[in-house]
């Protein structure tokens, strides 16, 4: 039986990316001071919400053997409160998340898979769920729930969007500078489930501030656009009207379903923006 090369290539790249990965998620998860903020609290109620089926990391006492014993895989009794414990990111893993402009700022992908690992280390710590609002990782408890989830960030596989639990809660995290209509669509349809979130918008300094002058050439990170300019200057204010204007419709989707809108710099510290979006998580409670 020969081994897949390529396969065996990503396996062991991912092995040596993802301990890094966990290490500076929870360095930046220990450098913000949550306070109270960081405790376990009871949620909206204990009525019965559904049953789910049982995920790794479900404590055995919370096994329902009486729901269980009529099919062939263990289920437990989630509450209202539990099924608003859910939290699923989606980070965007398109060409253009892999922009720095200089060493001296981060790559927006490797900093939006850092925000959202040190998130979703903090809220594991209150009794939180946590995966991606993909199929790649389902919501779970404790390390193996971090794990799996930073595995999937690491070696994204499957980027589409899935239904997300009733009542849970959700953070996006893009430049959100491409097609917009899958988020819209997919933001929409989670409000239409009660499921409340934040779209957190990662920008480059010179994206911007779009600092050019002179002759430049204009390059998409697939490669496949290029403009040529004799003066970049001259792009200046047409590119900061699309840009106010794509804010602003990020903006007003974020107010007609109830969700929040935040831009963030890959230039400013990181803990300032762990720190907006947990409260932001939060206050969806």
């Amino acid at each position: 039986m020969t081994s897949n090369p390529t396969l065996r290539t990503r396996a062991e790249a991912l092995a040596e990316r993802l301990p890094p990965l966990l290490a500076q998620a929870r360095h930046l998860a220990a450098s913000v001071e949550l306070g109270e903020h960081g405790r376990r609290r009871p949620g909206q109620g204990d009525a019965f919400w559904q049953f789910r089926p049982a995920q790794p990391g479900d404590p055995a006492h919370r096994i329902d053997w009486r729901r269980s014993a009529r099919s062939d895989h263990h289920y437990v009794q989630e509450k209202e409160w539990q099924a608003a414990q859910s939290v699923l990111f989606w980070v965007d893993a398109s060409p253009s998340m892999a922009f720095a402009s200089s060493s001296d700022v981060p790559e927006k992908g490797a900093l939006a898979r850092l925000i959202a690992m040190a998130l979703a280390t903090l809220l594991v710590r209150g009794g939180e769920r946590v995966g991606l609002a993909t199929s790649a990782s389902p919501a779970g408890r404790g390390e193996l729930a971090l794990s799996r989830m930073a595995s999937a960030l690491i070696d994204p596989q499957d980027t589409g969007f899935v239904d997300l639990p009733a009542r849970s809660r959700a953070v996006f995290l893009s430049d959100f500078l491409g097609d917009t209509a899958s988020v819209a669509q997919a933001v929409t349809q989670a409000a239409d489930r009660g499921v409340t979130g934040v779209l957190f918008q990662i920008l480059d300094p010179v994206e911007e501030g779009f600092p050019f002058h002179g002759r430049m050439i204009f390059e998409d990170m697939s490669g496949r656009l290029e403009h040529d300019t004799r003066e970049a200057h001259d792009l200046r204010d047409r590119y900061l009207d699309r840009l106010t204007a794509r804010k602003a419709e990020l903006s007003d989707l974020a107010r007609r379903t109830g969700w929040q809108f935040h831009t963030h710099h890959s230039g400013e510290a990181d803990s300032a923006a762990l720190l907006w979006l947990y409260h932001a998580i939060e206050g969806h409670r």
